[in-house]
């Protein structure tokens, strides 16, 4: 057994577009493909990795800055492409024609086994047909990627709890989206029951879910508009800090960026 479980990357996070790339002694794999296929080529190289080592596309739901490459990706390196079905029906015009071996049905709650790694679904609250998100399980080790809900549930927390590190959606101060410039009625879509985590909401479901396993939590989704990684990393801090949880030093508070890949980190 090797040491390293998964090697893993934020490519980009933040509501431009969103991709995360996971490897496995024997699998390379992208959670969602929200850039265009020549930007995730970039990313990908400035983590001295190819879309050519790519085995899969795990899709979390049908937004565009979650699938705008998918379907040039599928095409051009002839990818497998996971997603429920409901979310299959709701992306297939915006992504085109993809080969029906390369299209997988990944129903919801449902554990994958892919190679050498399992990989759990469950469903989240978000404006989109039946959006799921994935926790990736290796060698005792796993990880948690969880954006675009408006809440975390209880069904949720109990799927999700003491994984080693987490993406973990920080979308928006409460206060800049209210006093910003969106229309009234998107103000209303972010912050309801299918929007977005804000820092704060964020923060408290993960004072519910971090273990003694936890080691990481990248801050996702950063709204550009309606956030400051500053200001996201120092509520949670603080909040955990409340908690009597030792963030930054148990737990470290990671940021991640719209257009620049994270440093590969192994768990």
């Amino acid at each position: 057994m090797s040491e390293t479980s998964f090697n893993i990357s934020v490519l980009a996070s933040g509501s431009t577009g969103n991709s995360l790339y996971i490897e496995t002694d024997k699998r390379k794999v992208l959670v969602d493909a929200g850039l265009s296929g020549k930007k995730i080529t970039s990313l990908l190289s400035s983590i001295d990795r190819s879309p050519e080592d790519l085995d899969a596309i795990l899709v979390t739901h049908e937004h565009r800055d979650h699938i705008h490459g998918v379907g040039v990706l599928a095409r051009k390196y002839h990818l497998d492409i996971y997603a429920n079905e409901l979310t299959w029906q709701a992306m297939e015009k915006s992504i085109g024609n993809v080969p029906v071996e390369q299209r997988n049905i990944f129903d919801m709650g449902k554990i994958m086994t892919f190679g050498d790694m399992d990989i759990e679904s469950f469903g989240v609250s978000h404006d989109a047909i039946a959006p799921q998100f994935y926790r990736f399980y290796k060698d005792n080790k796993s990880f948690v990627v969880l954006t675009d809900t408006g809440y975390c549930s209880e069904q949720v927390k109990g799927v999700i709890k003491n994984a080693d590190a987490y993406l973990l959606e920080s979308n928006h101060d409460p206060n800049m989206l209210r006093m910003g410039r969106y229309p009234w009625n998107t103000k209303q879509r972010i912050l309801g029951d299918k929007g977005h985590l804000s820092n704060e909401d964020g923060a408290l479901a993960a004072t519910e879910i971090i273990g003694d396993r936890t080691k990481h939590i990248y801050l996702g989704h950063l709204s550009k508009e309606n956030n400051m990684k500053e200001l996201a990393n120092m509520t949670v801090t603080g909040i955990l800090q409340q908690h009597n949880i030792d963030a930054g030093g148990q737990v470290k508070i990671m940021d991640t960026d719209p257009d620049k890949a994270c440093d590969l980190f192994a768990i």
